[in-house]
Parts: C-alpha cells; structure tokens; sequence
C-alpha cells in the first residue's frame, strides 16, 4: 500500500519573474488593493480566469442569453460567483450566477419558475440562478454584494453602474468600512461605525 505524506499532497508552486510595464503594473497594484487582495493573489486568479477564456466564453453566452429571456429589459447585470468565479471548480461544482434585476421589478418566485421552465447546464454542471437587486449607492452592502465585490465575475452589466458598484464595495472593505466577520464558524459581514 502507497503512502502519501502530508508534504507531498500540498500544491505545488512555481516562481515566475514577469516584466511588466510600469504602467500596467500600477494598474494591477491599484486594482489589487481595490479588491483587498495581495498583488500575487489578483494576478494568479486574473491568469486562472483566462486559462479556460473558451470554457468561460461558451458558459457566459448561455448564461446571459437565458437571463435576457427570462428578464428582458429588466436585466441590469449577471455576475458569476462561488468556486467557478475563483477557479476551484471541483468536477461536481454547480455554477453559481447572480442575475440583477431592476430595483422597479419584485423579487418573486416568478422568477425563479421562469428560469426553471427551461433549465440550462453546461458540461454536465447546473447553472444555478439568484436573483437580486442592484447594491444602492451610498448604503451599507449586503453579504451578497460584499461576496459579489471579492470573488464575482462580471459578465454582464447593462450600463456599467453594476460594475461601478462593486468598485465601490471593494472600496469600503479595503477601508475597513465593511469587515468579516464569522459567527459559529459561518461567515457574514457587517459595517463598521
């Protein structure tokens, strides 16, 4: 019987030494700290991201189409989220989306039907759909939105004000505005004073 220690489980990890303009590299600075993220971290999930550009490409013309038949012109925005948005998609991972609606439009289980009506997959993963309200300006972010904010991925947005949004959340939790916390081992997030 094979044994595997602990050491040789671990993922293994490469150095790589990129020359950057300066340019780009105090644009991927700033957007680091934007998200709250150590530079090294924004770069390995921006190149992660990109790895499967087909796969992801395929899955966000899917994914968007069915939001536009499902809301029309309600559709303000679909953010993918969870293990899919980070790149740790296990082979039995659901795809989690966000899809924005107008704040005019009642969040019902309407919704929820219309989507169900015709479900869509990709791959053999489930795709499934949340549907919220675009995060107010000026207000305090829900849990949803300061998820959103760390690990989503824009796929579409209507007018960009969903992605001037999340800019602006990531914000407060770099300022500490917005923190972490965790209550019996379960996440949430709360503003601070």
């Amino acid at each position: 019987m094979k044994t595997v220690s602990a050491r040789a489980a671990a993922p293994r990890v490469a150095r790589v030494l990129l020359r950057l303009p300066k340019d780009l590299h105090r644009s991927l600075v700033r957007a680091a700290s934007d998200a709250g993220l150590s530079f090294n971290e924004l770069c390995v999930r921006r190149l992660r991201a990109h790895a499967g550009a087909h796969e992801l490409s395929a899955v966000r013309s899917l994914v968007v189409t069915r939001a536009r038949a499902v809301c029309t012109d309600r559709l303000v925005g679909v953010l993918v989220l969870g293990s899919w948005a980070r790149g740790e998609a296990a082979a039995t991972s659901d795809i989690d989306v966000l899809i924005v609606i107008d704040a005019k439009t009642s969040l019902t289980r309407d919704l929820y039907r219309a989507w169900d009506l015709d479900p869509i997959s990709f791959e053999g993963r489930a795709i499934d759909a949340h549907f919220a309200h675009p995060s107010a300006a000026g207000t305090v972010p829900t849990a949803v939105w300061c998820e959103a904010a760390v690990d989503g991925i824009v796929w579409y947005d209507r007018d960009g004000t969903l992605t001037s949004r999340l800019g602006e959340v990531r914000r407060a939790i770099a300022e500490g505005r917005v923190v972490r916390a965790f209550a019996h081992g379960q996440p949430y997030w709360k503003g601070v004073a």
